[in-house]
């Protein structure tokens, strides 16, 4: 591999124009195909093989109201005041004949109507349905819902607006990205005491950043492809970018300021570091690939996209660094006298002086088994509330807490309860064909759920266009991301069996709540599998590369307990609320 990479160098350097106009070929026919083509981003959202994914896809054709996005509009009235009085009650209604004149709007169900009215009348919902998932909700659309609710403030109501049309969508790529990348130059600059050199080691970043972009959204036609994919592959793509570089250029700087040939310096740094980068590089795809395994395609695509992005940036790194630092030669040497080059010195050990990082390793090494104990003592322990590890995904409860949607789930949560905000979708099915029969079923089937724990209310059954078909909405008592909510769904289930025999329904849970409980579920099942895929193929990667047992085994021991040390504190921090204040 040193070899091939060796003479890789050499060719790069000393073919360095042709090298620079492929890779700029390249990025200018990929984005040529995404403005031709113009593939669009899909972020729908399915959890093949669940039974909330069966029951979703069947109510997408017989009740696509049941199965598409929600909005709420949330009024609350004046303090004194109650929603019921007259003039709200008017700007209610006005609010309720804008909504169901905003596009793609298939349904909207007033107060009045659905009850959706507090017990102390000071606050009042607007259900709002559409017959398509959120992902193919119009902006248009929620634009005119919240215009419409804004119309009824100036009769003194507050409003703010939720659901899920209101959860993330979108490409994240914006200021902060940018700010990212000019901290990088800073940080660049600082470092190499030198604004070309800096420059040099961006530069190849970013065309692989670009060029691993420009590809992903090209392939959108003919695959599917999320917005997170796409920030997942911006954001690594632009972290090992940067770091693979890194590694290649600094020892290219150290081998000039020794007075090393620009030529053959370039290519002893892509034979050795770049060693280095392909390893890395090859063991991150592995990581990345093996999401596939969990079977969720949203997974899947991320974890495919993002890992054609880090395989972008190896190419980049072992190709474009020697091509790039070939047009600056010699001029990439530290200028003596600066702090660059009494750095480098000082690590080739000409000087007599140790860089802190050696004088570290000499410590470390000096004392190695204190060291290992009181590393892996601090990672076990740091490691210990990963028991406790609860998985979830993020819904309105989690979203800033000025904005309208966390606005709207709060005074939902606080006046009719936090199972509002995730209600469950049960849907029974009879083998009779009448309407009837499947009527009475789902009644039965309600009555028997009502008396199930955690359960706070049940509304009648719905029916369907399907006539054996009806929708039993279920209210929890606790919140979407709730142990107890997600309990009840596994009672529903084990229930199941005893509802087909003495109402003749089969029932099946489903909805936004369900189908994020067995995206949860199926995460945790995964999450070994996934582990001793990783770390059985990054063993097999090790051993070819250090022709060792003891060294990748080591390597994977540490893997796991800095791992282990992370997700612990993310369930310290984030779940049981150390250091909130």
């Amino acid at each position: 591999m040193a070899v091939l990479l060796h003479r890789l160098g050499h060719s790069a350097y000393r073919h360095r124009k042709l090298v620079l106009g492929i890779w700029l070929f390249v990025l200018a026919a990929l984005i040529t195909c995404v403005g031709v083509f113009g593939g669009k981003l899909d972020d729908r959202f399915s959890v093949p093989g669940t039974e909330s994914q069966r029951a979703l896809d069947s109510l997408s054709r017989t009740l696509p109201e049941a199965s598409g996005a929600s909005a709420q509009i949330v009024f609350t009235a004046p303090e004194g005041h109650r929603v019921t009085e007259a003039p709200y009650t008017a700007a209610i209604a006005r609010t309720v004949a804008e909504a169901e004149q905003a596009p793609q709007v298939s349904e909207v169900v007033d107060p009045r109507s659905s009850g959706a009215v507090s017990g102390d009348r000071t606050t009042a919902i607007v259900q709002i349905q559409y017959p398509v998932q959120t992902a193919e909700v119009r902006t248009s659309s929620v634009d005119a819902i919240q215009d419409a609710a804004r119309a009824a403030e100036t009769d003194g109501l507050r409003t703010s607006v939720g659901g899920s049309v209101f959860s993330s969508k979108g490409v994240h790529i914006g200021p902060s990205e940018i700010i990212g990348v000019a901290v990088a130059l800073l940080v660049l600059v600082v470092t190499f005491g030198s604004l070309l050199a800096a420059g040099m080691a961006l530069l190849p970043a970013l065309i692989g950043v670009a060029v691993g972009l420009a590809g992903l959204l090209a392939l959108a036609p003919a695959v599917s492809i999320s917005s997170t994919a796409v920030t997942l592959a911006l954001m690594l793509g632009l972290a090992v970018g940067i770091d693979y570089v890194l590694f290649i250029l600094s020892r290219h700087r150290q081998q000039l300021a020794r007075g090393a040939d620009p030529k053959e310096s370039v290519a002893l740094a892509v034979g050795t570091a770049g060693s280095a980068v392909v390893f890395a590089g090859a063991t991150v795809i592995i990581a990345l690939a093996a999401l596939s395994v969990i079977g969720i395609p949203f997974l899947t695509t991320m974890g495919l996209g993002a890992a054609g992005a880090v395989l972008v940036a190896v190419l980049a790194a072992i190709t474009l660094v020697p091509a790039v630092a070939g047009f600056a030669g010699p001029r990439l040497a530290p200028k003596p006298g600066t702090r660059a080059a009494r750095r480098a010195a000082d690590a080739e050990g000409v000087t007599g002086r140790t860089t802190m990082g050696t004088r570290w390793t000499k410590w470390v090494i000096a004392k190695p088994l204190l060291t290992v104990l009181a590393v892996a003592g601090i990672l076990v322990t740091l490691a210990l509330p990963v028991t406790d590890l609860r998985l979830a995904l993020p819904d309105n409860g989690s979203a800033p807490h000025a904005s309208t949607e966390r606005k709207a789930y709060d005074a939902i949560s606080e006046k009719f309860g936090p199972g509002f905000n995730g209600p469950l979708l049960v849907l029974a099915e009879t083998d009779d064909g009448t309407a009837a029969t499947s009527s009475q079923a789902g009644a039965q089937v309600a009555e028997r759920l009502s008396t199930l724990k955690n359960v706070k209310a049940v509304l009648p059954p719905q029916p369907t266009g399907d006539p054996t078909q009806s929708v039993i909405t279920v209210l929890p008592a606790s919140g979407p991301d709730s142990v107890r909510t997600g309990q009840l769904v596994r009672d529903i289930r084990e229930a199941a069996p005893d509802l087909r025999d003495t109402t003749g329904a089969s029932v099946a849970v489903t909805g936004t709540t369900a189908v994020n409980i067995d995206v949860s579920n199926r995460l945790s099942d995964s999450l070994l599998p996934f582990v001793a895929i990783v770390v059985g193929l990054s063993l097999l990667l090790l051993m070819i590369v250090f022709r060792s047992l003891v060294i990748p085994v080591k390597a994977a021991v540490g893997f796991l307990l800095s791992v282990g040390a992370s997700l612990g504190l993310v369930v310290a921090v984030f779940q049981w609320g150390w250091l909130a204040d």
